[in-house]
């Protein structure tokens, strides 16, 4: 009985009328294998593929297709969305081929599998941790590769949805009146996360918690720093209701922890 799994053919040898002799194996030509994941993969076949650029490796280890079907199999493994072996495969072929051409293509592999398993922010950060790592790794190791650019912007966008994270778990702190959780949440927004989309809000609901807590130097220090880097911020304009509304205008201390982190970023 043939089976064809992903281009690449086991034969199941039986002896007489007996089910239970040895099985043979017939190994086939490195360039029909080869081309057989590819065809694979041009018909969308991304698992057989990866299976067959898989076989090409083991059945012929020290031919030169070997090398490029580590590759391609991590590629395939990618694209049928098996992110855990796309991890594995890259992950291994840079291992043995640190400084071949396509090694930087095999970091961005193991960045992007990481970033297309990213969850919303109620779930655990885990893998976006994860993403996050592995993108700043290729940009660090390969900062003037075709990948790059692409990892900027997706660290970028990674960042802000940590942002969001520690933004969602602050703003539950803060209507359970859990104040100084909520600060801690909002603090690591404005120290970690300042060129996010979130750091005008945690600037904010910092001026909102200290408020609530009658630390007002601290209040006016975050309204103050709001609005000399976000003037036209709608939580700005918040800011500094809640202030008029106590008396107090934007004012900073220079000693404020705000001040001194916020500084030390821009």
């Amino acid at each position: 009985m043939a089976r064809v799994l992903g281009g690449f053919l086991l034969l199941w040898l039986v002896a007489g009328c007996s089910s239970n002799e040895p099985e043979a194996y017939v190994e086939r030509p490195v360039e029909e294998l080869y081309n057989q994941a590819l065809a694979d993969l041009n018909n969308e076949n991304y698992l057989d593929a990866a299976r067959n650029f898989d076989e090409v490796e083991r059945q012929h280890p020290y031919s030169i297709w070997s090398t490029k079907a580590q590759i391609m199999s991590a590629f395939a493994y990618y694209q049928s969305n098996e992110y855990d072996q796309a991890i594995l495969a890259a992950e291994r072929y840079i291992e043995l081929h640190p400084g071949n051409k396509d090694v930087a293509y095999a970091y961005y592999l193991v960045a992007i599998s990481y970033y297309e398993q990213i969850t919303g922010v109620e779930r655990d950060q885990k893998v976006t941790r994860q993403a996050l790592d592995a993108l700043q790794n290729l940009v660090r190791r390969f900062p003037n590769s075709e990948y790059a650019q692409d990892a900027r912007l997706k660290i970028d966008l990674t960042r802000d949805h940590l942002a969001g994270k520690e933004m969602a778990i602050g703003r539950y702190y803060l209507g359970q009146k859990y104040l100084v959780g909520a600060i801690n949440r909002f603090r690591t927004v404005v120290e970690q996360y300042q060129t996010t989309t979130h750091a005008p809000e945690a600037l904010h609901r910092l001026t909102e918690a200290y408020l609530m807590l009658g630390i007002t130097q601290e209040a006016q220090t975050a309204a103050a720093v709001l609005g000399y880097n976000f003037p036209g911020s709608e939580w700005y304009q918040d800011s500094y209701a809640l202030l008029d509304a106590n008396y107090l205008k934007p004012e900073a201390d220079e000693n404020s922890w705000i001040v001194k982190v916020w500084n030390s970023v821009f």
